[in-house]
């Protein structure tokens, strides 16, 4: 089993979103990027690259944690489709994607990795983003 003893968060994660919460498992990330509502989980487990290295109530956790925000940032921002992907490619760290998308978004509907340069949101946009996700990210977990 993995703990989250010295954990750290990637590099580039640290530098592309903005931390919206913590819940029992996972980092909730906002990505920096205006072209899509994109939010990623990073469980908090040392070394973890695939969900399979992490433990079964690891899993199930991080499983709760992701049903949980896909449902609730396609009510908040009432998509086509969500999309959630842990790829790993390119950042090694498990990570998992949810991206709301819309019909005749900026990538539609080829994924959105690496198909257009990241539009960063303004101040005022960031503050509008934060202040829609709050209720979610400020979820109770018993």
């Amino acid at each position: 089993m993995m703990d989250n003893q010295d954990f750290n968060l990637d590099e580039r994660l640290r530098n592309d979103t903005v931390k919206l919460a913590s819940w029992p498992l996972s980092d909730v990330l906002l990505m920096n990027d205006s072209q899509y509502p994109w939010v990623i989980l990073v469980p908090r487990r040392k070394d973890a690259s695939e969900i399979y290295q992490l433990s079964d109530v690891d899993q199930r956790q991080l499983l709760q944690e992701s049903v949980f925000l896909g449902q609730q940032i396609m009510a908040v921002y009432a998509g086509h489709k969500l999309n959630v992907a842990a790829l790993g490619n390119v950042v090694n760290q498990l990570h998992v994607h949810h991206v709301v998308r819309f019909e005749g978004d900026a990538a539609w509907p080829a994924p959105v990795w690496g198909r257009h340069p990241v539009v960063k949101y303004s101040a005022a946009e960031l503050a509008n983003q934060i202040n829609l996700l709050s209720q979610v990210a400020e979820k109770s977990w018993d």
